[in-house]
C-alpha cells in the first residue's frame, strides 16, 4: 500500500478522515505510524495530497489531509480480454490496473470455460476490491471501468467495431506477423494517441473469432515466436505505450 485511499464515507470533516478498517491496521502495524506523521493519501476519484495523523488507537486512525496533485495520467490504451481462469484474472486485472488501464472489456471466448463466468471475482464489490488495492499499489486514486461481455458474436458485431474506429486497433495472436505495435500506427492518417488491445484465453482466439475481430478493425499482431501465458502478454503488450521519462 503506497497511499492511503478514502472516500467521502470517511470524512469527519471537510479536511479530516477517520479509518477503523483494514486501513488503519496497516498505518498502525506495518506504517507504525505516530501523531504528527504525514502520509501520502488521495481521494477515490480525485485528488492525491498528503495527511498528519491527528489521533491514533489501537484500532483507528484520524488525520487531516490537504489535496494538492492531479492523479497521474491514464494509460491510452483500452484492453479487450477473454475471460481467464479466476486465479489468472486477478493478476492480470491487477497488473493492467496498477500500469494505468482505465476501460477493460472482459468478453467471452470459445476456450474460456463457462464456469469462469460465475467465479466471485466478477461481483462488482470483489473487482472494485482488486482496482483499489492496484491503485494503492500505483499512487492512483481513479477507478478504472470494467465491463463484462459474456456473449462474444454480439459484442464483436456490434460494438467492437465503433471501438477499433476511436482507437489503433490490435489482436495479439501469437500466429501473426510479429511488428512493433508503434511501427505501423506511423503508416495510417488516423491519429494514434490511444490503443485498443484485445488479448484472447489460454490458446489464444480460434480462427472464427479471429476473423470476426479481424473484420471489426483490429490488426493482427505478435511479439515473437514464443507462446506466452496471459499474465505475461498483458504487461508485456501494455508496456509498449508507457511514455518514456524525460531525462533532465
Amino acid at each position: 500500500m503506497n497511499i492511503i485511499l478514502f472516500n467521502n464515507s470517511d470524512l469527519l470533516n471537510p479536511d479530516q478522515i477517520g479509518l477503523d478498517d483494514q486501513r488503519a491496521r496497516h498505518i498502525i502495524r506495518v506504517i507504525k505510524a505516530k501523531i504528527g506523521d504525514k502520509l501520502r493519501v488521495g481521494r477515490v476519484g480525485g485528488q492525491l495530497g498528503k495527511a498528519r495523523v491527528t489521533e491514533i488507537s489501537a484500532s483507528s486512525v484520524e488525520l487531516e489531509f490537504k489535496l494538492t496533485d492531479a492523479a497521474p495520467p491514464a494509460l491510452p490504451v483500452t484492453l479487450l480480454l477473454a475471460l481467464p481462469r479466476p486465479k489468472v484474472l486477478k493478476r492480470v486485472l491487477s497488473s493492467a490496473i496498477t500500469m494505468g488501464v482505465k476501460k477493460i472489456f472482459i468478453c467471452n471466448s470459445w476456450r474460456v470455460e463457462k464456469g469462469y463466468w460465475q467465479t466471485p471475482l466478477l461481483t462488482p464489490e470483489k473487482l472494485r476490491e482488486i482496482s483499489l488495492a492496484a491503485l494503492e499499489q500505483a499512487v492512483d486514486t481513479i477507478l478504472p471501468e470494467i465491463i463484462l461481455k459474456p456473449r462474444f458474436r454480439p459484442f464483436a458485431e456490434d460494438e467492437v467495431p465503433a471501438l477499433a474506429q476511436d482507437h489503433d486497433a490490435w489482436l495479439l495472436h501469437p500466429y501473426s506477423v510479429s511488428v512493433s505495435p508503434t511501427t505501423p500506427a506511423t503508416t495510417t492518417s488516423r491519429p494514434t494517441d490511444s490503443a485498443l488491445i484485445a488479448i484472447g484465453p489460454e490458446g489464444g482466439f480460434i480462427p472464427f473469432e479471429v476473423e470476426m475481430l479481424r473484420a471489426a478493425g483490429l490488426r493482427p499482431l505478435s511479439f515473437g515466436p514464443r507462446i506466452l501465458r496471459v499474465e505475461q502478454i498483458v504487461p508485456c503488450a501494455l508496456g509498449q505505450f508507457i511514455r518514456k521519462p524525460v531525462i533532465s
